[in-house]
């Protein structure tokens, strides 16, 4: 299974912002969202940044609660870590242990088309595994 498989199963909605929205207002878009990162964009719609719930803890943590006036950009992940469509669930779920990130958006040809969790991930992994565990059993039952 690959994350276009996911994506087409959760939907390619993708909650974003700019780089000068302040902490405050993402923080509120993550809570009306229920989500935990949101993806940063620029003015071509390409990712420049994400930012994570625990990004916000860290922040107040380490400047006081006046940085949630601050814009997203003094505190985002500039370097994201992003993957295609075509990527497998084996892998990505690989790359997000070994490099500690819990959101992946999805870019196609520079474009931004969906992010996939650490969660959907284990979602759609467990499936498949219990689809396969099925098909075994009903393979050595019939034997």
């Amino acid at each position: 299974m690959n994350v276009a498989a996911v994506l087409k199963a959760k939907g390619r909605a993708v909650a974003v912002a700019d780089a000068d929205t302040t902490l405050l207002e993402v923080a509120s878009i993550l809570a009306e969202k229920r989500i935990g990162a949101l993806v940063i964009v620029d003015d071509a719609h390409r990712v420049i940044g994400i930012i994570s719930e625990r990004d916000i803890v860290r922040a107040i943590a380490a400047s006081g609660e006046s940085i949630l006036h601050r814009p997203v950009s003094e505190v985002m992940t500039r370097n994201v870590v992003t993957c295609e469509e075509s990527v497998t669930l084996e892998e990505l779920m690989s790359l997000m242990t070994v490099r500690r990130f819990r959101h992946a958006p999805v870019v196609e040809n520079g474009e931004l088309v969906g992010v996939v969790s650490i969660g959907d991930v284990v979602k759609h992994h467990l499936a498949e595994v219990e689809m396969q565990v099925s098909a075994m059993q009903g393979y050595l039952a019939t034997g």
